[in-house]
């Protein structure tokens, strides 16, 4: 079967197409799947660039989506036709937080989703949105459900609520969808006003450009009534968590998702105190989380916003388009 596999140390010129023996069939409790799509994160892009190293000969990707092709023993969950998507953590289930790094993550610690069939858990899938394509049910394993976790699962989202959003990519504007169906207010930053303008056709209330306006947190709190958003989802990092703190109202929530603009550097200790906000690390969900918001996007009934598909061949000029930084929601993979 045809696979993508990085070659140690990393880098995008050491991505190659390659031939692996076919997995075989499911053992109990496990599902084969044959694999039709992937999205890029830029969790999976430090992993190829080599800023993350892997094993050598690794296969990248954390999101998959597939048919099943076969089921095991005692596999319940699914039958043979069934569309599933993969888990971003495949062994946290349920409840709270249990881990904390990537030695389990598909594409990072262990072997990802670029290669046409895998056999693995039942436990490590959740069933697709209905209707969905490959490529499109593969956006919601780590951007989705990144976006519903800060919104909804941890930040308690309700109607009426205002909501910052930084950026225009993958996470943003998932975030951007579940907030608007939610019936949520939406304020949403680029340097880009032609981004801007996409992002209000999906919905977005206001809208700043952070190149033009550098005091956008205040701006955006103006907009916000001056008292502030209720919720902040925060991909930038130590850039702009200053922005993001002064955007936020007293009591309110910023989910921290993103170290876009570095992995470390100065918090605004007494403006985060004075504002009495709760500011929350987060990395993807458990698999009950990804089911719940399976069914929610099920009953809300938007598709994601995919700007360009590239073939799994093709999987390191997706990358290079990604670091262009021009991409508007995700980039797919789809063979």
């Amino acid at each position: 079967m045809k696979a993508v596999a990085l070659r140690a140390p990393g880098g995008l010129d050491r991505l190659e197409v390659v031939d692996r023996a076919d997995p075989g069939q499911p053992g109990a409790g496990e599902i084969r799947v044959a694999l039709r799509g992937s999205s890029l994160n830029f969790h999976d892009y430090i992993v190829v660039s080599g800023k993350s190293p892997a094993e050598d000969g690794r296969v990248p990707m954390a999101d998959g989506a597939g048919t099943v092709e076969a089921v095991g023993e005692g596999v319940t969950d699914f039958a043979v036709g069934d569309m599933v998507v993969s888990c971003f953590f495949p062994d946290w289930q349920d409840g709270g937080p249990t881990v904390g790094d990537f030695a389990r993550t598909p594409g990072d610690g262990i072997d990802g989703f670029a290669q046409e069939v895998v056999v693995l858990p039942a436990t490590a899938f959740t069933r697709a949105p209905k209707g969905w394509d490959a490529v499109e049910a593969a956006t919601i394993t780590t951007a989705g459900l990144t976006a519903w976790r800060a919104l909804v699962v941890d930040g308690a989202l309700k109607a009426g609520d205002r909501v910052l959003l930084l950026g225009t990519g993958g996470v943003s504007i998932w975030a951007l969808q579940i907030a608007k169906a939610m019936g949520a207010m939406v304020a949403i930053t680029s340097s880009s006003d032609e981004k801007l303008a996409r992002a209000k056709a999906l919905g977005a209330d206001f809208t700043v450009n952070y190149r033009s306006d550098g005091d956008w947190g205040v701006a955006v709190a103006n907009w916000a009534e001056g008292r502030g958003v209720d919720h902040v989802v925060e991909v930038g990092g130590p850039a702009t968590l200053a922005q993001s703190i002064a955007a936020v109202r007293v009591g309110g929530h910023i989910s921290l998702i993103g170290v876009l603009t570095g992995m470390g550097g100065e918090v605004p200790t007494a403006a985060l105190m004075a504002k009495q906000a709760r500011l929350q690390g987060l990395i993807v969900g458990s698999r009950r989380e990804q089911q719940e918001f399976v069914r929610a996007l099920d009953a809300m009934g938007f598709r994601p916003v995919v700007d360009r598909r590239f073939g799994l061949e093709e999987l390191a000029e997706a990358f290079r388009f990604q670091e262009g930084g021009d991409h508007f929601g995700k980039i797919g993979v789809g063979w």
